[in-house]
């Protein structure tokens, strides 16, 4: 058995070769961006107005005051999309110009509607008159002044979202190359794990959740999930089979829950080595999750995730092992981890690294509390529905007080 951060250095070592793809950035949404994406154009193409007023030429309201006053007559109207091209400028001329119209040339400022006295009259005016001097390049937005000629939209790593479909689909950016979403296939074993839509289950059995919990996340985050169902101890030559399919087909990690400690019917380990794959780990000074093992395929580039049957030890094995091997094989960043104090006592072995459900409060000072719930048994699944992050207890200390400082993630990993 190893500790928790020889397991972390192996996997940090590990990634899976994954190819990009050239897809529409419509179907992007949550995919990994295996380039990085620069801007092939300026935003705003040109400047324009902040605000609804007339377009002037700021040098030629020099010496404006209450006392001495100008005429600009108003040439035209120019909204947003409208061509701004004026023919036949004169001297000491204005528009009209709405929010987010292009600033005409050889017009350099603007001013405000508010701010704006007509002449003869408001309802049929011909000029406006200014009464004070105008600073050049009053409420305009520069060209360019958001995204510049080859300036970085998205980093190679960088989950995309709905917030980057904005600035692709501004930039007129198309299809961008995206990482292969990793294809996962997870077997549940054991002779106890009977469909969870069974009604009346005997005493001795166990509702299938480990399958489901796992392919959902699939359905939310950047990866594919294969359920491949239930294998009961007595079937071991059916899992056997299906590996060695799938070890032709293009999945690259295999996941199992069960049968992986030290027991009569924990073959995995066993089988495992049969097939080929050398074994990197097989137990971590963990809790939950302990009996956990990782190996790769001599042959190809196919991974194995052994985790335990107990569902939160099963959860934990995917959060804190599988998720970390996923980021570095999608050139994502390593995973942030937020700090809070701890607002009540806990107690673990000194020698093993705690992943405790927890939830994460904001006090009334804006500061993060970390509480510990109770029933942290990994067979234990209520807790788990009340949590709303892990509290990462690291070895090296067996008891904890309020007041420390504390490493948490959530349950559900965002980015």
């Amino acid at each position: 058995m190893i500790k928790y951060q020889e397991a972390i250095k192996i996997i940090n070592k590990i990634s899976l070769n994954l190819a990009d793809e050239k897809i529409s950035i419509l179907d992007s949404l949550y995919r990994i961006c295996a380039k990085n994406i620069l801007s092939p154009t300026k935003n705003p193409l040109s400047n324009n107005t902040a605000f609804d007023g007339f377009a002037l030429i700021a040098k030629e309201t020099r010496g404006l005051s209450g006392k001495k006053f100008k005429k600009f007559k108003i040439l035209k109207s120019i909204g947003a999309g409208d061509n701004p091209m004026i023919k036949n400028y004169q001297k000491n001329s204005s528009v009209e110009i709405m929010t987010g119209a292009t600033i005409p040339k050889p017009f350099d400022s603007v001013v405000p509607i508010e701010k704006v006295k007509y002449f003869p009259s408001k309802k049929k005016p011909t000029h406006i008159i200014v009464d004070h001097e105008i600073k050049k390049f009053s409420y305009i937005r520069f060209a360019g002044e958001d995204f510049n000629l080859k300036d970085l939209v998205i980093k190679k790593g960088e989950l995309i979202q709905p917030k980057h479909i904005m600035a692709l689909t501004t930039l007129g950016i198309k299809n961008i190359y995206v990482k292969k979403k990793p294809k996962i296939i997870f077997f549940g074993t054991g002779n106890e794990i009977v469909d969870y839509k069974k009604k009346n289950i005997l005493s001795w059995e166990v509702r299938n959740s480990n399958n489901h919990y796992f392919t959902s996340f699939g359905k939310s985050l950047y990866y594919q999930v294969i359920d491949g169902g239930v294998i009961k101890d007595n079937q071991q030559k059916k899992l056997k089979e299906k590996l060695k399919k799938s070890l032709k087909s293009d999945i690259n990690i295999f996941v199992t829950s069960g049968a992986i400690s030290a027991g009569k019917f924990d073959f995995i380990p066993e089988l495992i080595n049969k097939l080929g794959f050398k074994t990197f780990f097989k137990g971590v000074s963990i809790k939950p999750g302990r009996p956990i093992m990782l190996s790769k395929f001599g042959r190809k580039e196919k991974l194995f995730f052994g985790l335990p049957g107990n569902p939160i030890s099963c959860a934990a094995g995917f959060r804190f092992f599988i998720y970390p091997l996923l980021r570095n094989s999608l050139g994502m960043l390593k995973e942030k981890r937020f700090k809070a104090k701890l607002i009540n006592k806990y107690s673990k072995r000194k020698d093993f690294t705690h992943f405790a459900r927890c939830l994460i409060n904001v006090n009334s000072r804006g500061l993060g509390e970390l509480r510990v719930l109770q029933e942290q048994q990994s067979h234990r699944i209520k807790s788990f529905t009340k949590a709303n992050c892990w509290g990462i207890f690291p070895s090296g200390k067996d008891q904890f007080k309020p007041g420390n400082i504390i490493e948490w993630v959530p349950l559900i990993p965002s980015s």
